[in-house]
This record gives structure tokens, sequence and C-alpha cells, in this order.
């Protein structure tokens, strides 16, 4: 695990963290926690969720992650809403993970508020599911499979933000609350079980200061270029289109490589198209698709009894291109083709493809097909 007192390298974790993770981790309830982090922006929220979720990792085999937050997830696109099981410490905090989900919406938004309704029912839809399939035991099959479970959230704390956060902890009832408390205390959460009606039974709640200074005294809190770490999040998942011992180590490499990348040849026939918060002319709707990121979508895993209209997404598409004369679409993914064949929905939201991937010369034209996929 590292050297002792800072067993995460490239990052330094305060004392007071560590205690709070291992209370967690090494609680005395004869369930595993269900563990809800929340606090201002820029308050560490993720970089203690993976820690807590490094330290879980000592004492269960696999532990549950719900990553909630649409601008800066940890393991996924911005946009995305996932369930994950992880099941390896992931040994340097500063690294970005790109991992895939067992179960995801694409929201298509950074932030929530454009449908905060849609945003709570799924994922209240993603909890449910984790209820379901790794919290719950069940004794017709003899089997007691239950995780531990993190939750990390953004950093939207006031006005509807607030009120979000309310929703989720009461539907959620977690077992543990940390907040994660700035100096600015104008923007913190209110202290307390927040969201209860004076009833905190049940619940541990773990408030903790954010980390100001590293070990040799600097300063932790430094402003985040959101834009440029939605872009590298983004990047970094369509790098998945290549094996990982092809040479492409630079940014524009794998710009180049994108670029220059034969797409699967789709027939328009095979999808329905879905615009997320907004509404497009019918006469518009592929015309809109072209050099745009879209959620790839299975409309027979929609979640039973939802509101949402959307179903699970098993992944992105980049869209190169839509050639309505020979009514084809072209697209770039890392979906797997034997799960890219299931795909019969599109969902297009307000994700942009990062300037970057589209400012390359002499490459290859878009329009030359890597691999043909069927009509259903």
């Amino acid at each position: 695990m590292g050297e002792k007192g800072n067993p995460w390298p490239g990052i330094f974790i305060p004392n007071s963290w560590k205690e709070a993770a291992n209370s967690i981790a090494f609680n005395s309830s004869d369930s595993p926690p269900i563990a809800f982090v929340c606090g201002a922006k820029n308050s560490g929220k993720s970089t203690f969720s993976r820690h807590l979720l490094n330290t879980l990792l000592g004492s269960y085999n696999k532990v549950a992650y719900l990553d909630t937050d649409l601008g800066q997830p940890e393991f996924t696109t911005p946009g995305c809403l996932s369930l994950h099981v992880i099941d390896e410490q992931t040994p340097d905090l500063t690294i970005l993970y790109m991992k895939t989900p067992v179960r995801c919406f694409f929201f298509g938004d950074t932030s929530s508020k454009r449908d905060p309704e849609a945003y709570l029912d799924n994922i209240f839809r993603l909890y449910d599911y984790f209820q379901m399939e790794y919290y719950k035991s069940n004794e017709l099959e003899d089997s007691n499979i239950q995780l531990p479970l993190v939750i990390n959230t953004p950093g939207w704390v006031k006005g509807i933000g607030y009120d979000i956060l309310v929703k989720m902890l009461r539907y959620i009832s977690p077992t543990h609350v940390v907040q994660i408390r700035i100096s600015a205390e104008s923007k913190n959460l209110p202290k307390g079980a927040f969201w209860l009606d004076g009833n905190q039974r049940g619940v541990d709640l773990i408030d903790i200061s954010s980390a100001r200074q590293d070990s040799t005294n600097r300063s932790l809190l430094t402003q985040k270029d959101g834009r440029l770490m939605r872009d590298t999040r983004i990047i970094a998942y369509f790098r998945q289109c290549f094996r990982s011992d092809l040479n492409i180590t630079t940014k524009n490499e794998l710009v180049y490589a994108l670029a220059s990348h034969p797409p699967y040849e789709v027939p328009i026939s095979r999808f329905k198209v879905m615009h997320l918060h907004r509404q497009v002319p019918f006469s518009e709707i592929f015309h809109s698709l072209n050099a745009t990121i879209v959620g790839l979508a299975v409309s027979s895993l929609k979640p039973t009894e939802s509101k949402t209209s959307t179903p699970w997404c098993v992944g992105l598409g980049l869209v190169r291109g839509v050639d309505l004369s020979k009514e084809l679409l072209y697209l770039i993914t890392p979906v797997p083709r034997y799960n890219l064949e299931k795909v019969d929905v599109l969902l297009q939201g307000f994700i942009e493809i990062p300037t970057c991937l589209l400012q390359v010369r002499g490459c290859m034209s878009p329009y030359i097909s890597m691999d043909v996929l069927p009509a259903n």
C-alpha cells in the first residue's frame, strides 16, 4: 500500500480523512456501509471518495461506487450517471482511470439544472439496481453478496442543488454521511442531519475539513479548469478505440489517430433518436447528429417502473458524419461490436466534442468506413 502514513502516492491525505475512512470501512455493523460524500465545489469530495474506496477495498473484495457528478465523474465521461463495481485499488489518486460501469445513464449535460427531476429519477434507478443486485441477500438462492457503496456527489449545494441533495439523502438513507467543509462557511451545507426532521437514528455523521495544505504546507485548494478536465475525460474515453500497446502517448498523437480512424458505417434505419432537454424539428433530426457525441442505448434495457424515458446506456459514440443520400451514419466508439449491434437508440444532449478534435488537418476522410453494421 505504499509507505506508512501516505498509503496512496501522488497526493497528501490528512489524518482526519484517514480516520474518517477507517471509521466507515471498519465499522461494526452487520451490513456493509453506504457512504454518502457531500460538500461544496472544490472541497475534495472526489479525492476523499477515491481514498474511501481504496480503504474499503482493504476489507472487501469488491466495492460499489455510485457517481452522481455529471461535470467531473471519476470513471466515466461527463454527462453520465453511473454505477461501478470496483475490485482493485487505484494506487495513485492523481491519475485518471476510465472504467466500464455495470449500469449507466447518459444524462447529456454537465449539470442537472436543465432537468432536476430526470436527474433524480436516474439516480434513484441506479440506486435501486444496486440494492437489487448487490445489497439484498437472496435466501432462495442461498446467496448473501452484499457490497459497500460509496456515493460521490456534485458540489452544487445551494438553491435547487440543496433540494436535490436532500431528496437523494432521503431516498438512499445512507449509513454514513461525510460532509467536507471549506473555510468559507457560507458555502457549506448546514451542519447535522439537515435532510431529516430531527431524527438522525441509524446514520453516522462525519464532518471533515477540506485538505488545505499538503505535507510541505503547499496549498491544495487550486482552482480547477472544468472544461479542460471534461475534455481530458472525453479524450481518454475515445483513446479506448485503440489497442493499449499502440504508441499513442501525447494528446496530438491521439487527436490524429482519432481523426484518421475509420468509423463504423451504420444504417440510419437502425436507430431511434432521442434529443435530451430540447426539441429538434423532425426534418433536422439526423442533420443535428453530425459531429456530435451521442449516448448509445438499448431500448430493451429500459429500467422497469421508471419515469425517465431513457434506457440504459452502453457507451458513447462520436458521429463523424451523416450521409442522408445513402442513409448511413458514420460512428466512432470503443464499445465492442457485440454490444454495438444491440444499440437501437441514439441519445443526443449537450456534451461537446473537444475543440482539439475538430482542428486537425491532413487526416483521412471521416467517410471511410471500418466496418458495416447490418440494418435491423
